[in-house]
């Protein structure tokens, strides 16, 4: 009965496994072969900043509002985002996967327009 030898190439240990064959098959080979498993790897997602942009309009208290409830900051780190979006021009909120980024962008925009601000908000890939 000759061998098949398994190679998991993850940890480079080969894995004996019996299988039935001829003896004397004529074909001049020893009886052994490897066969090499890959273990699949998963991709990190791509991750994107939602970002403020700054207007002459929105009123800063609704900026650290917004910034309170739809990122989950504190008091302080929502008027320290509000702040660098006054003094910048624009000030980054969170990062995020695509899906989570997207949501988060579509629900600020909608908020702002309910409450008629023209404050924007986007996402950039990182």
């Amino acid at each position: 009965m000759a061998q098949v030898r398994i190679q998991d190439r993850s940890s480079a240990t080969p894995v004996a496994a019996a299988t039935p064959r001829a003896p004397g098959n004529g074909d001049g080979r020893s009886g052994t072969a490897v066969i090499t498993r890959t273990k699949p790897r998963t991709k990190r997602p791509n991750l994107y900043r939602v970002l403020l942009l700054n207007d002459d309009y929105t009123p800063m208290e609704f900026v650290v509002h917004v910034v309170e409830r739809f990122f989950n900051k504190s008091r302080e780190d929502a008027t320290r985002i509000m702040l660098h979006v006054h003094q910048n021009g624009v000030g980054e909120c969170g990062v995020f996967t695509y899906e989570v980024a997207e949501t988060k962008v579509t629900q600020v925009m909608d908020f702002a327009r309910k409450h008629q601000h023209p404050l924007q908000c986007v996402m950039e890939k990182k």
